[in-house]
């Protein structure tokens, strides 16, 4: 693995060095050089930003009018409210989607007025608003439909709706395509042109709390003080929160307030379906949550309704309020996750099977794998494994008869789109950006897609891109490390896309002792600071490395031994063996 890492920019991280030792952040002046160093390696320069960021408010919020679209969607909203008019809210089934639905319907609810959802069932509907829903739903008295994380080329449902007699707001954040947006009656999208709305990467939930917000500041706030108002906000965050890291959108700015205030609240959660969903990933416990918590313990569980059966029934356990029900559904939903994770490992079987037998796809440059019968759920969290495993791009689709459906996923140095479009007569239909994509093609054309994205590949690709690549921030010798400092960088979570959790490199560590197994896959070392540096009480770290075993292994460490480590830090909260523990991420032996 090859080791990289941005220069250091001194001269701006001691200036923000001085400015935040006179703030009222209260952070330890030990840890100032090295937290200076990390926000101005995130770009975070001026202190004003850099209190922002480390400690957001409610207050930091944008003002959901700055959206354009948005005052048109409030004023057709409060005039279905006054006019008790029936409202369907149609989203998207994963996580993003169904959440998007609980924040909008539950806004509308407290504002007066009731809405219907539809959801649309992944394998018999597909992705986007259909015709025959909104025709059906016209058909019910429903006169107005609004959109939530989809429908932004959604022009065909758009026409369907103006025929119809339905009025259509369209809430999404995936970007336009060439032909702009829908003639739906508002648009609320921050990534449409002519939009200056500060924050361009919200998820769809993201964009679903924005009409919310609006609305309930209209209808609400006249008859709330600021404290309740506050209340009010804050009761949306845990929410907004789950599917803004599930969504892997940058925790940046707005973002960034929601998964940190609403991972607060996650402490104390007041619905009866969250607290169901907390109990059964094994988080109610009133403990701060995590972003990796939210993201590999809880979004699953939601997202696997969708991938696996139903997705209403994400939005059914948020409405629920009897806790036996609400346990009900949450235990059917971790079902689903432990089928989808069944589904995902005989998949990946057959997949590494076939990866070792023919040694064409081993070494293509775009790997490209069928199967018959694949679960079209899971096979883009395959792609995804399988990119992860053996660095290269790849293309899992499922055969279904005379049809294929795929999904991929890909590296930094290769526009999985783009190659999509190199061969875009083979398909039915396609979408995605540079990193994933979705598609449909008949059986006959898996052979030839093979063929050509190999070829593709190999005309912009080199070894090198295969080779895995680890970004450190800066050099942090052990000697360092200190219980101040780990409270400095909670300041910096939570951690996620384009805020990623510090890892820093420490050069020849000695090794205490020799490696000790953990399972099958993982090692835990003890490493104490270099000779050349000032021992603190001859202090020694524990240090774990998830998955390193094998690396570890290959090495043939004996204690005494001199390693250059790449690490973060953490804090082990066990009562017994507890304290400041280092999460290794890399371990090479000193030259």
């Amino acid at each position: 693995m090859r080791w990289t890492s941005n220069p250091l920019n001194s001269s701006k991280a001691r200036l923000l060095e001085a400015a935040l030792h006179d703030s009222n952040l209260k952070i330890p002046a030990s840890a100032l050089p090295v937290l200076a160093d990390l926000l101005v390696g995130r770009g975070i320069e001026e202190p004003e930003s850099a209190a922002r960021f480390l400690s957001p408010a409610l207050g930091d919020l944008h003002d959901p009018l700055r959206m354009s679209g948005m005052k048109s969607a409030l004023d057709r909203l409060e005039a279905a409210l006054e006019r008790k008019e029936k409202i369907l809210i149609y989203g998207d089934y994963d996580v993003d989607g169904t959440t998007a639905i609980v924040i909008l319907k539950t806004a509308i609810e407290l504002c007066g007025g009731a809405a219907d959802f539809h959801v649309p069932h992944r394998i018999r509907e597909g992705y986007d608003l259909r015709d025959d829903v909104i025709e059906r739903a016209a058909t019910d008295g429903v006169r107005l439909i609004v959109s939530v994380d989809t429908g932004i080329r959604a022009f065909a449902a758009a026409e369907t709706a103006r025929r119809t007699g339905v009025d259509l707001i369209v809430t999404d954040h995936h970007l336009p395509g060439p032909s702009g947006v829908p003639q739906a009656l508002a648009v609320v999208n921050p990534n449409q042109e002519g939009c200056d709305y500060p924050c361009k990467h919200l998820c769809g939930a993201g964009v679903a709390f924005k009409l919310a917000q609006g609305l309930m500041q209209r209808r609400l706030d006249a008859r709330l003080n600021v404290k309740d108002q506050s209340r009010l906000l804050m009761s949306f965050m845990k929410v907004v929160a789950i599917a803004t890291i599930a969504d892997a959108v940058p925790l940046l700015g707005e973002n960034r307030v929601f998964a940190k205030l609403g991972l607060q609240g996650l402490r104390s959660p007041v619905n009866v379906g969250l607290k169901a969903l907390l109990e059964v990933a094994k988080l109610g416990d009133g403990r701060a949550l995590t972003a990796t918590e939210v993201a590999f313990r809880i979004a699953p569980r939601l997202n696997a309704a969708g991938r696996m059966d139903v997705a209403r029934d994400v939005v059914e356990l948020f409405n629920e309020k009897n806790m036996e029900r609400a346990r009900k559904i949450a235990g059917r939903l971790d079902q689903l996750n432990a089928e989808r994770q069944e589904e995902e490992r005989r998949i990946m079987v057959n997949i590494e099977r076939r990866l070792e037998e023919e040694p064409a796809l081993r070494e293509a440059y775009c790997v490209v794998v069928d199967g018959e019968g694949w679960h079209r759920g899971v096979i883009g969290i395959t792609a995804s494994r399988v990119v992860e495993r053996h660095g290269r791009p790849t293309l899992v689709i499922s055969r279904e008869g005379d049809e294929a459906y795929g999904s991929g996923r890909s590296i930094p140095a290769f526009h999985l789109l783009h190659a999509i479009e190199s061969c875009h007569e083979l398909f039915s239909r396609y979408g995605g950006h540079a990193h994933a994509v979705g598609f449909a093609l008949p059986s006959a054309n898996v052979e030839k897609l093979r063929e050509h994205l190999d070829g593709y590949a190999r005309d912009r690709l080199t070894p090198a891109d295969f080779e895995p690549q680890l970004e450190f921030d800066r050099d942090l010798p052990l000697g360092e490390v200190t219980p101040e400092l780990h409270q400095a960088l909670v300041l910096l979570e939570p951690f996620g896309m384009e805020n990623r959790e510090p890892i820093f490199a420490a050069r020849a560590v000695q090794l205490m002792a020799p490696p000790q197994a953990v399972k099958e896959k993982h090692v835990r070392l003890r490493v104490a600071p270099a000779a050349t540096e000032s021992w603190r009480d001859n202090i020694a770290f524990k240090a774990m490395g998830w998955g390193l075993k094998e690396s570890c292994d290959r090495l043939q460490l004996l204690a005494g031994d001199r390693l250059d480590i790449a690490y973060s830090l953490g804090m082990n909260d066990h009562p017994e063996f507890g304290g400041l523990e280092l999460t290794l991420r890399d371990v090479v032996r000193t030259r």
